[in-house]
């Protein structure tokens, strides 16, 4: 008996009892870290109450004049056992692409809450001037002037969510007034917007202005087509992100809001001027935001395939592919729920140091540490991640930061110092609890550079645990044990 207990007090069976804690403790890490998960889950989903019946994230799309046309086609069918073939005549829809339009974009955020929950919501104001020509060759684009039933040509505007143009719009061809009606949105907008009915035949060059007021949430994406494309953007909000197939191609971001500047041309959207089908909704998410983008990014981002047919007035409407966009996020300047997700990765980072502390006070300092002892610093430890989490949401996640890890230092200084028999062993361990904190702290806020820093620590600490043990017998049984004997 004097021998196991002898050869359970040795460096390496408390080396494994240590390991083995540790172990253990990485089932409470998971369960924060499913819960980090799940209080996301339901900050979107108040977010989503709060956006209801305002506007969700907006798509603006157009103008776009579409025209129909008739044309003959050759179909084939059973008959009798044989195949016949007979000519019909369809009905189609013709596309016609601005070859100009500039767009002007005033966003106003406004921040509201729901218990702990907030959603950013806008109000943008919409200004714009588009020209249309038609090509001289348009016989070979599939159709010709005398086929287009230009009585009921169309004027089209585009918002994906409807809800949110409750201030009305206003159309004018060539400075006459239109009579806007709803529904009849571009393809990119999911169909929903707004359109006139357009007295125009095609002849000439024709000028539209716009204006319309429009409420959403977060995200402001424009669909770009035809020719060139401008947009300025202008909003109070200080924290922007610019996602995309295209950046700015000038930006100012201040704290008291932020300009940006698009330019598009018709090269960079790989787009025919006129056509017979329209484009899809716009695939976004890819976020881009102070750094160049590529074409791997803008594929990513944009390009996926979709296609469908839309009844519209007796024609169908060809939608094919994914539009283009430009989009710009009004988010929040501080991402809680994924700095608290980042933190808790590093919880390993916490449990391994303060145990090796320990452990080389009882190796080295000749401190008696029991198994239960490690168990509950480490449950400490783990606790700081559900403080974090639960007063983040209160009070931000810098507050919220501050006041869990001072909470825990104190709680286990104090333990510590009556566990490893010294104030002075104590306070050291409250001292490295505090290094560990300012580390994780900058790590979360230096994210391109916490690799190459946690790396370097990581060495260090190796090297001094090194330095330390360099001398100990990690096979032996103690100095007090062998004495006995």
């Amino acid at each position: 008996m004097a021998e196991h207990n002898r050869r359970e007090r040795s460096p390496g069976i408390k080396l494994l009892f240590v390991a083995l804690i540790g172990l253990v403790l990485t089932v409470p890490l998971m369960m924060i870290y499913a819960l980090v998960y799940d209080r996301q889950n339901q900050a979107q989903t108040a977010q989503a109450e709060i956006n209801a019946g305002w506007g969700g994230a907006q798509v603006v799309a157009g103008p776009l004049i579409v025209v129909p046309f008739r044309t003959t086609e050759t179909q084939t069918e059973t008959v009798d056992g044989r195949q016949v073939s007979r000519a019909v005549e369809v009905e189609k829809l013709f596309y016609i692409s601005p070859t100009e339009n500039k767009v002007a974009t005033q966003v106003d955020p406004e921040a509201r809450v729901k218990s702990i929950y907030r959603s950013v919501l806008y109000t943008a104001q919409i200004k714009g001037a588009a020209k249309f020509t038609l090509p001289a060759d348009l016989t070979r684009f599939g159709v010709t002037r005398e086929r287009l039933m230009w009585d009921r040509a169309e004027l089209r505007m585009g918002a994906s969510d409807a809800r949110g143009l409750t201030t009305g719009g206003t159309l004018s061809a060539n400075g006459n007034p239109l009579s806007v009606q709803p529904g009849k949105g571009p393809g990119a907008s999911n169909g929903q917007g707004f359109f006139a009915f357009l007295p125009w035949d095609g002849q000439g060059d024709l000028t539209v202005d716009y204006s319309y007021g429009l409420r959403g949430a977060r995200s402001l994406s424009l669909v770009p087509r035809g020719g060139s494309t401008t947009w300025d953007v202008t909003s109070s909000w200080a924290s922007p992100s610019f996602n995309g197939a295209f950046l700015p191609e000038k930006r100012d971001v201040t704290d008291k809001g932020f300009t940006a500047h698009y330019q598009v041309d018709k090269l960079a959207l790989g787009q025919p001027p006129v056509g017979l089908e329209d484009y899809g909704a716009p695939v976004l998410g890819t976020k881009f935001e102070f750094r160049e983008a590529t074409s791997s990014d803008a594929v990513a981002a944009n390009i996926a395939p979709s296609a469908g047919n839309i009844s519209a007035g007796g024609a169908a409407e060809n939608i094919t592919g994914s539009s283009l966009a430009i989009s710009v996020d009004l988010i929040e300047p501080v991402n809680l729920y994924s700095k608290v997700d980042r933190a808790v990765k590093y919880g390993f980072l916490f449990i391994g140091f303060t145990f090796l502390a320990f452990l080389l006070f009882d190796v080295v300092g000749g401190a008696r540490v029991a198994a239960a002892e490690y168990l509950l610093t480490g449950a400490g430890l783990v606790l700081f991640f559900v403080l974090l989490l639960a007063f983040a949401e209160v009070i931000g996640f810098t507050g919220s930061y501050v006041f869990a890890s001072a909470a825990i230092i104190g709680l286990l200084s104090a333990y510590s110092a009556a566990v490893l028999k010294s104030w002075k062993r104590g306070r050291f361990v409250g001292a490295l609890l505090v290094g560990l904190y300012a580390l994780l702290f900058v790590l979360l806020n230096l994210e391109a550079w916490s690799l190459v820093i946690g790396s370097v620590l990581l060495f260090v600490a190796l090297a001094g645990v090194m330095y330390t043990t360099r001398n100990v017998d990690w096979s032996a049984v103690g100095r007090k044990e062998e004495a006995a004997a």
